[in-house]
């Protein structure tokens, strides 16, 4: 029985772990967005252009098309990273 007693407190103490992780993840995520909030959306925005170019490019066959999109994947990866640099 007692072996049991000490499962539940190893699994309550990993349990507090974990919520002790999210919070301070939330923490430093709000810390993040108060810096600068303009810098965090267009890299959100460009996260999600780069998704949909990638989504487009696997899904075309025209080699016009799939240039012009490769190129467009280079442009936005570019910019991701002046983005990057920005936040630091």
């Amino acid at each position: 029985m007692g072996d049991a007693g000490e499962g539940l407190i190893d699994n309550d103490a990993r349990i507090q772990e974990r919520r002790d992780e999210l919070e301070q993840a939330r923490k430093e995520a709000k810390e993040r967005d108060v810096r600068n909030p303009a810098a965090l959306q267009e890299m959100e925005s460009l996260r999600l252009t780069r998704a949909a170019i990638v989504g487009q490019l696997e899904a075309t066959a025209h080699d016009k098309r799939r240039a012009a999109l490769t190129q467009a994947l280079a442009d936005v990866d570019r910019r991701i990273a002046e983005a990057s640099a920005k936040l630091g």
